[in-house]
């Protein structure tokens, strides 16, 4: 009796669980490109309405970590008396691995930030999402060595048309929305922003090989560390980088001078401060829960989103070679999401037949 009760019991157990992960997932979902696009918003905003320094801006961009305190301390409390010491103790890194993890993942996001913000300076945020379609293509190498994600004729396809894509951006540096600029910054915006790609998806493969080879467990309490340790790392940085190049001075004309008043000025940093923690929360929630790939695919999401908020808020211009490369990208952004699709069906269906064999057996 108790072993029927046990049968009929798990069925319903495994519909709320995975019903909670779907909850959890498009949580993360909702929260990474929130994030994602508003912080983007908000830097091209600085620089358009008269802010100049890339390093107030790198400095920014990590500077919200105070805000994740509650949340970790929270998270680890709740990891307590939830999860068992011993799945914990096992897998938990010594000390000096942590510690050099936390720095390298800093300084890899202090780079980020900083790439970031000169391709924002010198790009129009339509430009600069359309050559951030690049990271599908850096993924998908990086995983393949990193993580062992198998080539398939959909990511291939995917990478061969948003090559296309990214290179006809490149060739198009005479438009009239860059006239203003001159060509070698409109060069270096580019190399930033394609940097700036490189770096994200290096950034989310050893994170993904992180989770799953080294710490292998699975606490919210983890995830939280590995956004609020290396963001301690990766402000640091900014801020050297900040008094070193001076731009610390210039902070009290910027406001001064910043076209919506100082009031908006400092908003504007304060607001970009919160926008990207809450997508690196996002971010590394997706990477938690479901996998790297999957947390990129989402994050160029924002392809079919900036161009449109580019237009409305920025008066970009799409059209000509730019509408081309949308479209390439929204091809290759398509494949990829097709692809994981399929690779999703494959591993129900194998989890499927796992369990009808067990089932056969009779050991469930």
């Amino acid at each position: 009796m108790t072993t029927n009760t046990i049968v009929t019991q798990q069925p319903q157990h495994s519909r709320l669980e995975k019903y909670k992960r779907w909850l959890r997932v498009s949580l993360y979902t909702i929260l990474l490109l929130a994030g994602q696009c508003s912080g983007t918003l908000l830097v091209r905003f600085y620089f358009v309405k008269g802010g100049k320094s890339i390093w107030i801006q790198t400095s920014v961009q990590s500077a919200g970590f105070p805000i994740l305190i509650p949340l970790l301390f929270h998270s680890k409390k709740h990891d307590k008396t939830n999860v068992p010491n011993n799945d914990t103790s096992k897998t938990k890194p010594k000390l000096p691995i942590t510690f050099f993890l936390y720095l390298v993942f800093g300084l890899m996001i202090a780079a980020m930030d900083l790439t970031y913000a000169c391709a924002l300076l010198y790009l129009p945020l339509s430009t600069f999402a359309l050559v951030c379609a690049s990271q599908l293509i850096f993924n998908a190498v990086l995983t393949f060595f990193i993580n062992s994600q198998k080539f398939t004729a959909l990511i291939l396809n995917s990478i061969i048309v948003l090559t296309i894509s990214v290179t006809l951006i490149a060739l198009n540096t005479e438009s009239e929305e860059t006239k203003n600029l001159s060509k070698q910054k409109q060069i270096i915006g580019f190399f930033c922003a394609l940097g700036a790609s490189a770096i994200f998806a290096l950034h989310h493969s050893l994170m993904q090989f992180y989770f799953e080879k080294i710490i292998k467990t699975e606490t919210f309490s983890t995830v939280l560390s590995m956004i609020f340790y290396p963001m301690i790392v990766g402000t640091i940085g900014g801020l050297v980088g900040l008094l070193v190049s001076g731009d610390w001075r210039t902070m009290g004309m910027e406001m001064k001078e910043f076209e919506n008043g100082s009031v908006s000025y400092v908003m504007t940093l304060v607001c970009t401060s919160v926008t990207w923690q809450i997508g690196c929360v996002g971010m590394l929630g997706l990477i938690f829960e479901v996998s790297s790939l999957f947390s990129v695919v989402i994050s160029n999401l924002e392809l079919t989103i900036a161009p449109i908020l580019a237009v409305m808020v920025f008066h970009d211009k799409i059209y000509g070679v730019k509408v081309i490369a949308f479209l390439l990208a929204m091809w290759g952004f398509l494949s990829y999401i097709y692809q994981h699709y399929l690779d999703d069906q494959k591993a129900k269906e194998d989890k499927s037949d796992c369990l009808e064999i067990l089932k056969g057996n009779g050991e469930i």
